[in-house]
């Protein structure tokens, strides 16, 4: 859903008030294989770092439940089927895809030598914003109004992975892998909260570049209220505390998607 909703809000906008609800089911299945891909491509990578991890060492690759090459085969058979149930939508959109591929392979290496991995991922993850632009209208010459949709979510994930981190922080700095959480330390609350003025921002932003009505605005605010009490509340110190905000965070792309369709309405 991560992945997804960003998407999901750019489909929104290029539909206006007349969504197909086929390029829908396209960009859901297409986002389940994408991220399934990059999920698979990241264990492998990761096989020996996550059986060092107490909360990963059970992950299929790590454990050898799944072998590497098996692991690969599936990866790269979710790579070429995304791009078949994407090309229903139209020849474009399946080449944006692919064009994200390498940069979906490069993030794994990131934690290696990267001092902020994150900050890639945010530009991996938001690629599904100019995804759901291009299913819709068949167009890769993205309006700024994408481009604020993408920094949206760019600044989104940095708060859900940078929450996230927080899980495994002490093994972390022990294998010597890099994250969010060993980069701002005691002071990631406050740079979370930069990043959620941002993505909120971004998405307003994004609103007043089209004719968005009255209701998009409150419902923004809305969202924000809901990522700013995620933050709040979070106590980055317990693991399970950290899941429940990260696994809450759908919750806020769900809310945006509900300003874009209440906007193109009012």
């Amino acid at each position: 859903m991560l992945y997804l909703l960003p998407g999901l809000w750019a489909f929104a906008l290029a539909s206006g008030q007349r969504p197909d609800l086929l390029t829908v089911v396209v960009l859901a299945v297409a986002a389940v294989l994408v991220r399934g891909a990059a999920c698979t491509i990241n264990d492998v990578v990761d096989k020996d770092v996550d059986a060092r991890v107490a909360r990963t060492v059970s992950r299929p690759v790590a454990s050898g439940t799944i072998s590497v090459g098996n692991a690969l085969l599936f990866a790269a058979a979710q790579t070429v089927v995304a791009l078949l149930v994407l090309a229903v939508a139209n020849v474009e959109t399946p080449l944006v895809v692919g064009a994200s591929y390498p940069l979906i392979i490069a993030y794994p290496y990131m934690k290696r030598f990267f001092f902020w991995p994150s900050a890639f991922l945010a530009l991996v993850m938001s690629v599904y914003a100019l995804i759901g632009w291009t299913a819709v209208t068949g167009s890769a010459d993205y309006p700024l109004a994408v481009y604020g949709l993408y920094a949206a979510g760019a600044f989104w994930t940095l708060i859900h992975d940078g929450i996230y981190s927080h899980q495994d922080k002490e093994y972390d700095r022990k294998i010597g892998v890099r994250s969010s959480a060993l980069l701002f330390g005691k002071a990631t609350k406050a740079w979370l909260a930069i990043f959620v003025v941002l993505s909120v921002g971004g998405v307003l932003w994004a609103g007043s570049q089209t004719s968005m009505g009255w209701a998009f605005y409150p419902i923004v605010a809305l969202a924000g209220i809901f990522l700013s009490y995620l933050l709040v509340r979070v106590d980055l110190d317990d693991p399970k505390s950290c899941w429940d905000a990260f696994a809450a965070n759908p919750y806020f792309g769900w809310i945006i998607l509900a300003a874009v369709i209440a906007g193109q309405f009012t």
